[in-house]
């Protein structure tokens, strides 16, 4: 079935959905739906330039994130995660810690910190003995439950975990869901029972339109697919050999197969040569 919608999980696609001035409304309602905040809502958000630790983003291809600040001062990380790693959850925290203090320069009291909520939208399992495809996670007393500290908060959405048709979507969240995990695979009779009513998540179906993309943009975006679907790959072939994710270990013969497919996909040397242990000059004979 052909869609003439893009994939919202795709770094061009993700960042003008939710870390665009033009779609501030789309990110402001995603998260009001996604933390209910039907009492005290975000209604505005300023967006910050992310901090990626360049380790993370040389070999990450599938880390996107957005991060902005409410009327408050409060900061909200939201990423998107088209591979779950082992790492991933003490990443998590420790990108949230570093946000967190990164709020204060020399001088400034501890009292003006604020909260920093981190999002992490999966595409795929994380948590594979919870039933909830949406969790959220706080630090509290191990004794009275109470909410002491409550400076930060991680919530995870598992889109693997979603299996609704779009006729049986009822809430917001549950269309939200739908989005994230199946845009890119919605026709134009399936539209109207997913929108319904409610015009933002039309709206940011109109976003993915590909008619609302230069020809330049395209291609940018045909590349990521691609370099997405090589990464997926590698993962899977490492895996089915029992190696550690991320790293391609092995004969030689491997490794320079894995380069030829990276190289004919368009990835850059420094990512080749950090996933097979390639030097650059085995790379350019290739």
């Amino acid at each position: 079935m052909l869609s003439r919608f893009l994939n919202p999980k795709n770094d061009l696609t993700f960042k003008r959905l939710f870390g665009s001035e033009k779609n501030k409304d789309i990110l402001i309602h995603f998260l009001n739906d996604i933390f209910a905040r039907t009492t005290n809502p975000i209604e505005e958000v300023e967006f910050i330039k992310p901090i990626l630790d360049p380790e993370i983003k040389e070999l990450r291809v599938s880390v996107v994130d957005v991060l902005c600040k409410d009327l408050e001062g409060n900061t909200f990380i939201v990423e998107m995660q088209c591979d779950i790693d082992t790492a991933f959850i003490k990443r998590a925290q420790y990108y949230a810690s570093r946000v967190y203090t990164s709020q204060r320069g020399k001088g400034d009291d501890y009292k003006d910190l604020k909260s920093v909520t981190f999002l992490a939208i999966l595409d795929g399992t994380l948590f594979k003995d919870k039933k909830e495809y949406l969790s959220h996670h706080v630090i509290l007393d191990k004794n009275s439950y109470e909410h002491d500290l409550k400076d930060f908060s991680f919530s995870f959405l598992e889109l693997g975990k979603f299996k609704k048709k779009p006729k049986e979507l009822i809430t917001v969240l549950e269309k939200w869901v739908y989005f994230l995990k199946n845009a890119s695979k919605t026709s134009n009779e399936e539209l109207p029972l997913i929108v319904g009513s409610d015009l933002i998540i039309e709206k940011a179906f109109e976003a993915l339109d590909e008619y609302g993309y230069t020809k330049e943009e395209m291609m940018y975006y045909d590349q990521l697919e691609r370099n997405e679907s090589v990464y997926k790959t590698l993962l899977s072939d490492s895996e089915a050999k029992g190696l550690e994710k991320g790293k391609i270990e092995g004969k030689i013969e491997g490794k320079i197969e894995v380069a030829k497919k990276m190289k004919e996909a368009g990835m850059a040397i420094d990512m080749i040569k950090k996933v097979t242990g390639l030097s650059a000059e085995e790379i350019d004979k290739l």
